[in-house]
């Protein structure tokens, strides 16, 4: 006959349960070796019984298998949260890429492209927002040129005063230096002072021009203003004197 079934529950008696434990407690430490030689596995026991006591079993050393144990424990927490971090990472993703999909539609509609399933109310609405837009475009725009035009005002003041305040150094420096009344002849400019001396000197102890008399003076002189040399120009002067002698005395050879 086989045995009848047991209720799983609390057994009141004290030495019946006291039997109990100490039977099923090494059917289960005895199992537990069992298993963990037939399937390769890494199996461990823990057992308090009520008054206390541990009794334990563990195929690869209790501390190593509570280590792997604390390990896998962590690991599946932070496996749960990342899984909850992705999940909802993912759902913002999405929503994103939702709004990006409405933004470059509304993009595109602003552009006057894709116009297609629009009703009445919404063309109106989409040109009632062009119009706002184009007169902010053309508002900022009058700003920046008003701008510009201010700046342009500063800077040309600025140069008025500039060339105000140089007008005045000029005038305050020209104060400080008089004109001078005197002139200088022009060809003294070209012709130092020495120079006409020598040239003076020249002539005077030449006899040719000392004889000469008025007419060789003024020669001299115009050699002087010219600024030639005297011998050269009584080189010059020797064959005009022997024509002029030679042309009296053909003619007092006519007389």
């Amino acid at each position: 006959m086989g045995r009848g079934k047991i209720e799983i529950k609390r057994i009141e008696n004290a030495n019946s349960r006291q039997v109990t434990f100490s039977k099923r407690r090494a059917g289960l430490l005895k199992k537990a070796q069992e298993l963990a030689i037939l399937c390769d596995a890494e199996v461990a026991v823990i057992i308090f019984s009520n008054t206390g006591k541990l009794f334990e079993f563990s195929s690869s050393g209790m501390k190593r298998t509570l280590s792997r144990y604390n390990k896998c424990l962590d690991f599946s927490e932070v496996a749960v949260a990342e899984y909850k971090t992705e999940k909802q990472d993912s759902k913002e993703v999405d929503g994103l890429k939702d709004e990006i999909a409405k933004l470059q539609m509304k993009q595109l509609r602003l552009l006057g492209k894709d116009l297609n399933g629009l009703s009445l109310k919404e063309l109106q609405l989409l040109e009632q927002d062009l119009n706002e837009g184009l007169l902010l475009v053309k508002e900022k725009k009058e700003k920046l040129l008003m701008e510009q035009l201010e700046q342009s005002r500063v800077q040309e003041q600025r140069a008025m005063l500039e060339n105000e305040t140089l007008r005045r150094q000029v005038e305050e420096l020209r104060g400080f230096f008089p004109p001078t009344e005197c002139s200088v002849p022009a060809y003294l400019e070209y012709y130092p002072l020495g120079r006409k001396n020598s040239l003076m000197n020249h002539s005077s102890a030449t006899p040719d021009v000392a004889s000469d008399g008025a007419v060789e003076k003024g020669d001299s002189d115009t050699t002087l203003h010219l600024g030639l040399p005297s011998n050269l120009y009584h080189k010059r002067k020797a064959p005009e004197r022997e024509t002029n002698s030679n042309d009296s005395r053909s003619q007092l050879g006519v007389l």
